[in-house]
């Protein structure tokens, strides 16, 4: 029961051998909120560009610098002194407004908060995340390098650093102006090629770090802990990979251009061929596969195996099937092989699917689960001997990542317009290892492989995230008409679903493309 009339505590009774004991305790009281967004086309992250620029440091805290709490002071076990907090709750809303504006006429190349371990991570992981150094004076914001150069690279008030470009500096300063945080804002630094942060005050230099290093230090703690928990040779690999400075990250080399929709004639003419959207128990990624399939101008049908197997859906009726992934019962081990023995044990579906998989005028794709599930049909879909089983992957650990592919030469009628392409997908999987039996590596129709940062087809951990051999991760049979692999595209069909893509791509992302090429392969 609340105690006294404007305590903000909390007083707990309790009985112990017949006395009545109390205690108050203060209570807490947490906020959250949200807001609508109105185009998730307009974001910026901490990935420092390539770019002409400057960085903006927004200080909120408007100088006081206050270490109390901070993570700083957990490190050197000393949490006394004041903690930040909003003195002036109209300029956090001005600052927010003026930001909205910045990012709404795309005036911020790169953007990171400060409140969570102070200027000096964030400078670091905006490094990080760009792959860049940055060179910082520290005098713009105190006279004393003795005394302050620690509470100003490590409170945790509230502001932000910003990049931005030369000829928009300006700018971007008038509008902080405008909103009464002029003296809030100071351009403090810019970036660098030489992956080096660089802290001066004056002539002294602070600190000068290889990006390498802080990267280094900054994941050790992680990398420990997947040492243990994971496989330790993945942890290794991926360890290592922060010291490799000639690596160019995600790129997109395509061979087509993703402003083309060969899917467009046949939309014209009004006729939308029907795919049914085939998913079990657990599965959650029939959403964007049936949202994929639509635009390329299908008609989506979510179909769960429920309606298959009592007969209230007849596979006769459709000219597609897409077999979704996403936890089928649960992501229990072999979920996917599970959800294949209820169609080979079950006399009425296994004749459904043996003559969809017959008719000469039907395609169908597996992806995740449904990849490891139509592996497991490889006997009762024409040209699927030789596709292999999936297994838990390498690392021991479900995978969720951001993974470079190739699309190779193949006959898959999804992917043959890509042929040679190489991009960015997501995967999703903890069971994704491809595992041959002996002489069908060599037989199997590839269609998409994991490659490196080179473009190399690669087996190196987490480049290729289950330890396939050879980067293995899509086949498709000799008429091209089904194929399986283990990347989600339907989850980065658009381009504003993709983390990271080219700038010049448009409303169509490159994934797109496999399910228009499957709309112009009907006709």
């Amino acid at each position: 029961i609340p105690v006294g009339k404007d305590s903000l505590s909390m007083k707990t009774v309790w009985e112990d051998q017949g006395e009545k004991k109390s205690v108050t305790a203060p209570l807490s009281l947490i906020i959250s909120a949200f807001a609508p967004v109105a185009d998730v086309r307009k974001t910026v992250t901490p990935q420092l560009q390539a770019a002409d620029s400057a960085l903006l440091l927004l200080d909120l805290g408007a100088g006081r610098n206050r270490l109390g709490g901070s993570i700083f002071g957990q490190v050197w076990n000393d949490m006394n002194g004041q903690t930040p907090d909003v003195d002036q709750a109209a300029k956090l809303a001005a600052a927010f407004h003026t930001i909205q504006s910045l990012v709404q006429d795309e005036l911020l190349l790169a953007y990171h908060d400060r409140s969570d371990g102070g200027l000096f991570a964030t400078l670091a992981e905006m490094c990080f995340a760009g792959h860049l150094g940055a060179q910082v004076e520290l005098s713009v914001l105190t006279d004393d390098t003795a005394a302050n150069v620690n509470a100003v690279l490590f409170n945790e008030e509230l502001g932000a650093v910003m990049q931005v470009a030369v000829d928009q500096i300006d700018e971007v300063l008038a509008r902080f102006a405008a909103a009464g945080l002029g003296a809030e804002t100071s351009v403090i630094g810019v970036p660098t090629d030489d992956n080096t942060l660089t802290l001066l005050h004056g002539e002294e230099v602070v600190l000068a770090e290889s990006r390498v290093a802080l990267q280094q230090a900054w994941s050790e703690t992680s990398y420990r802990l997947q040492r243990l928990r994971d496989n330790p040779a993945g942890a290794d690999s991926e360890y290592a990979q922060i010291a490799d400075t000639a690596s160019r990250g995600l790129f997109a080399e395509l061979t087509f251009d993703t402003k083309d929709n060969p899917a467009a004639p046949f939309i014209a003419t009004g006729a939308r061929p029907r795919i049914a959207i085939l998913r079990e128990q657990g599965v959650n990624g029939q959403i964007e596969m049936g949202a994929a399939f639509t635009r390329a101008g299908f008609e989506a049908v979510d179909v769960h195996m429920s309606d298959v197997i009592a007969g209230r859906v007849q596979l006769a009726d459709f000219k597609g099937l897409a077999a979704c992934g996403g936890f089928s019962y649960g992501d229990v081990l072999g979920a996917g092989e599970g959800w294949a023995k209820s169609i080979l044990f079950n006399a009425q579906a296994r004749e459904q699917f043996e003559a969809f998989f017959g008719r000469g005028d039907t395609f169908a794709l597996g992806v995740c689960n449904g990849c490891q599930m139509m592996s497991n049909l490889s006997d009762i879909i024409p040209g699927a001997q030789y596709w292999p089983k999936l297994n838990r992957n390498a690392s021991e650990q479900f995978e969720a990542r951001f993974a470079m592919v190739e699309v190779t030469e193949s006959p898959s009628i999804f992917l043959q317009d890509m042929i040679g392409s190489k991009l960015p997908v997501v995967v999703s999987h903890g069971e994704g290892r491809a595992v041959f039996a002996p002489g069908h590596q060599e037989q199997v129709l590839t269609a998409l492989r994991y490659v490196d940062f080179n473009g190399q087809a690669t087996e190196t951990y987490p480049l290729n995230p289950n330890g396939s051999p050879a980067g293995i991760t899509g086949v498709t049979t000799p008429d091209g008409r089904f194929t399986i692999m283990m990347p989600h595209p339907e989850r980065v069909f658009r381009t504003l679903q993709n983390s990271w893509h080219p700038a010049e791509w448009d409303e169509n992302g490159a994934w797109f493309r496999m399910f228009a090429s499957a709309r112009r392969w009907i006709g």
